[in-house]
């Protein structure tokens, strides 16, 4: 799998998880790494996955890999 960089704008560094939303549900859902580029996810670097926020009256749901 070739590195993948983070999805913000001007931020070179390296991809370390995919953010994904359920408008649905009003819930944006970070996890590890997706396997393959996702048309509707972003990718993110620690830096910008450790700050992620969501809208007022959204819930961020974060799942790891780590046990």
């Amino acid at each position: 799998m070739s590195a993948r960089g983070c999805s913000r704008v001007a931020c070179g560094d390296a991809a370390v998880s995919t953010l994904t939303y359920v408008y649905a549900d009003s819930m944006a859902v970070l996890g590890p790494l997706s396997g393959r580029p996702e048309p509707h996810g972003y990718d993110l670097c620690e830096r910008h996955a450790q700050s992620l926020s969501a809208p007022q009256g959204w819930q961020v749901v974060r799942y790891s890999s780590t046990l």
